[in-house]
């Protein structure tokens, strides 16, 4: 049995495929499909579904990101494991083919997973306040081995304004290294995440000449390990998560929340921190979806009713409306509002910029209780954005503590966006592989839960 090599190609739709010739040529040898994506059609919904085969409802990842009411805050971005339930495809797996082994190279929740090598981002967070790149690696041995061939992980590439074709080639470089047999035997199962196309087409839009020059990259970065696979004997799938469609109008649901009096804030310092502990609802926006918390029951109606009302929104989900979409689970919020085509939720809560939490005008994942796609840019307002980046950076090397504050506040400049269901062929995810046979016949699409079986099959584990 081939070993199969799964590659998260995030953006892939059939407008990016048209600008990488080496995928093309996968494609052409084997098969093409669309992907049915789910909602929310963000990152860590849709990797977790393809790896279980079931829906948010089951293996509970309703966003990149919830309120941990257990915790009482919204957190984005975690990393463990155990917070998806079911079990993962190389778990089925190995029930059929025992002693089968799995590699995963940036795929979302590795932290703690049974895979028997994993890489994924992870900076190192000084006693001091600074934070260096660096990654987590098992077996831990592999660790300086795979950052003495390949360098440090470009954590600074990997999101923020300087994000680039580094993170997604190095992981790319790392797949080979680990396919390659350079450190040891090559699993049965290798997955790698590869993000590139994510940046350009958030900062540009995907029909944009900026967008046809990311997938050109990729796919240059992507041409030796795809050859590699190939010569031996591989049976390679590629897809997508989501496509990425033109932005043009923020939707700021906090601050509607606020000015209805529901959304509180604490003050610490001169600046407004979100207070999810009194208020009365908030949102934790992720891209084209928001869940809405709202603890008082007898409050639903009114809040609803206000987010029916806001200019942008396209479906105010209860729990019922949740159902529809497999996403009714406890951690979802007690509301889901979707954007409409082009609109997207900001998670902004201050009224006055200069009130705005320091966090804000940073790269701050973890901190943030939202998602912020303006963390792709440098602050079009400061002239100096840049040359106060390259200073900061210049600080690091000789360890000094640093803010890096030149995230704009104006969410005017992002012109891609997704976390809603496609509403365009053009723009929809894909799915690719070397080998037809794993296809359905004559189906234009398969659903993100059926991955997981079509990857099951291809590993001869299918019961």
């Amino acid at each position: 049995m081939a070993p199969v090599l799964l590659l998260d190609v995030v953006g892939l739709t059939p407008r990016t495929l048209a600008h990488m010739p080496r995928l093309r040529r996968l494609a052409d040898g084997g098969g093409a499909v669309g992907l049915d994506t789910i909602l929310p059609a963000v990152t860590c919904s849709v990797q977790s579904t393809i790896l279980t085969g079931t829906m948010p409802r089951e293996h509970g990842i309703v966003g990149n990101g919830w309120h941990f009411r257990d915790l009482g805050d919204p957190l984005l971005w975690r990393q463990h494991n155990r917070l998806v339930a079911g079990e993962k495809v190389w778990e089925t797996a190995r029930r059929h083919r025992p002693g089968l082994t799995a590699a995963n190279l940036g795929w979302w929740y590795a932290m703690g997973a049974s895979t028997d090598i994993t890489v994924t981002p992870r900076p190192i967070y000084h006693a001091d306040g600074r934070k260096s790149p660096d990654a987590y690696v098992r077996p831990p041995a592999l660790h300086d081995r795979l950052t003495g061939a390949l360098g440090e992980f470009p954590l600074f590439q990997y999101w923020g304004p300087t994000a680039s074709i580094e993170s997604s080639a190095w992981l790319a470089e790392a797949t080979r290294g680990v396919i390659g047999e350079r450190w040891g035997a090559a699993p049965d199962l290798t997955m790698a995440y590869l993000p590139h196309l994510d940046y350009d087409l958030q900062r540009f839009g995907p029909d944009a000449p900026e967008a046809d020059r990311a997938a050109r990259e990729l796919d240059a970065a992507l041409t030796p390990l795809l050859d590699d696979a190939e010569d031996r004997g591989y049976t390679v799938v590629a897809l997508s998560e989501y496509g990425i469609e033109n932005a043009s109008r923020p939707v700021d649901v906090n601050r509607a929340l606020r000015r209805e009096g529901l959304l509180e804030v604490y003050v610490q310092d001169g600046r407004e921190q979100l207070d999810p502990w009194t208020s009365r609802a908030f949102a934790v926006a992720d891209h084209q979806v928001a869940h809405v918390y709202v603890p008082d029951a007898a409050d639903i109606g009114r809040v609803a009713a206000l987010l029916r009302g806001l200019e942008g929104v396209d479906e105010v989900l209860d729990r019922e409306g949740q159902a529809r979409y497999g996403l009714d689970h406890e951690r979802a919020g007690e509301l889901v509002v979707v954007a409409e085509p082009g609109a997207w939720f900001t998670y902004y809560f201050w009224l006055d910029d200069d009130r705005a939490p320091e966090y804000a005008r940073g790269v701050d994942i973890h901190r943030k209780p939202g998602y912020d796609p303006a963390e792709l840019f440098f602050d079009p307002a400061d002239r100096l954005a840049k040359a106060k980046a390259g200073a900061n950076l210049v600080k690091k090397k000789v360890g000094l503590r640093y803010a890096m504050s030149t995230v704009p506040l104006d969410p005017a400049c992002v012109r891609g966006t997704h976390g809603r269901l496609p509403s365009s062929r053009a723009d929809a995810p894909m799915l690719l592989t070397s080998d037809a046979a794993l296809l359905p016949d004559g189906a234009e699409s398969v659903a993100a839960t059926d991955v997981r079986d079509l990857l099951l099959r291809a590993l001869g584990a299918a019961g």
